[in-house]
């Protein structure tokens, strides 16, 4: 039994529909009222930053399925900006949603895991989790937070039989700009446009997620732009530093473009 938040779109969904497909039981999750969900599986509810959503979802899950075999923590938002910025406001946004979220789930079904002797937690981070690139610092650090936890998680609940994986891809086609907060309009256009520009949806990326997850693979990297960033970073640490770096010096070129010049007055 398979139970998926942030189900309703994106990858959430098309991980739901191939685990649906492929015979398993599965309940999806998100904030939704309503959300089409593939046949055979059933809908909840859950807000991922509500201990309450969460246990109401841990009550189903035992009176329906009387188990949980594997919990995709999925949902998640959007986010990047540079440092000045971003307000206090943001910051809690992102990291409330995109880590104690992912943080929810795990200590929701961690007794029903440890009672079971197995399960596997899957968590949906990014490769921003594992490379750090200059204007994104909210994200970075919540994505990172997740691969953080996962690790720590893999240590801890594997004596009890319980599976940790982490999902670490790279750009993507999904809706997942239209939760781009607008703080920062000039990153958030970028961030739009590479997504847009992505050569993989989220069909392609959930099939890669899930034959990770059936190999119990602790780090899940499904694209090739995802690996050969992380690796790069890992094998050749002079190269990617000089392509941050770049990509630094080309943000700064942007902003001060977008800045008008000290005493230039517009025309009226």
């Amino acid at each position: 039994m398979v139970l998926v938040t942030g189900g309703a779109s994106g990858l959430g969904a098309a991980l739901a529909s191939r685990c649906a497909e492929r015979g398993d039981r599965v309940l999806v999750t998100d904030l939704a009222l309503r959300a089409d969900v593939p046949d055979g599986a059933l809908y909840q509810r859950l807000n991922i930053t509500s201990s309450g959503d969460w246990t109401d979802a841990l009550e189903r899950v035992r009176v329906e399925y009387g188990r949980l075999d594997v919990l995709i923590n999925n949902a998640g938002i959007a986010a990047g900006g540079r440092v000045d910025r971003l307000d206090d406001a943001h910051w809690r946004r992102v990291l409330d949603v995109n880590v104690l979220g992912a943080v929810n789930g795990c200590r929701t079904f961690t007794p029903l895991f440890k009672s079971q002797g197995h399960g596997h937690v899957v968590n949906v981070a990014s490769l921003a989790g594992l490379v750090h690139p200059a204007a994104m610092g909210s994200y970075t650090a919540s994505k990172a937070a997740v691969v953080a936890l996962s690790e720590t998680l893999r240590h801890e609940l594997g004596p009890w039989g319980v599976d940790v994986s982490v999902v670490c891809p790279s750009f993507f086609r999904t809706n997942l700009a239209s939760s781009l907060g607008g703080e920062d309009p000039l990153m958030d256009e970028v961030a739009s446009k590479l997504i847009a520009r992505a050569p993989l949806g989220a069909e392609e990326i959930a099939a890669q997620v899930l034959r990770g997850v059936d190999t119990r693979r602790f780090l899940i990297l499904p694209d090739r732009a995802a690996r050969l960033a992380y690796w790069t970073k890992r094998l050749a640490r002079p190269l990617y530093d000089r392509r941050m770096a770049a990509a630094g010096v080309k943000l700064r070129r942007a902003e001060l473009k977008k800045k008008p010049t000290p005493g230039r007055q517009e025309r009226v």
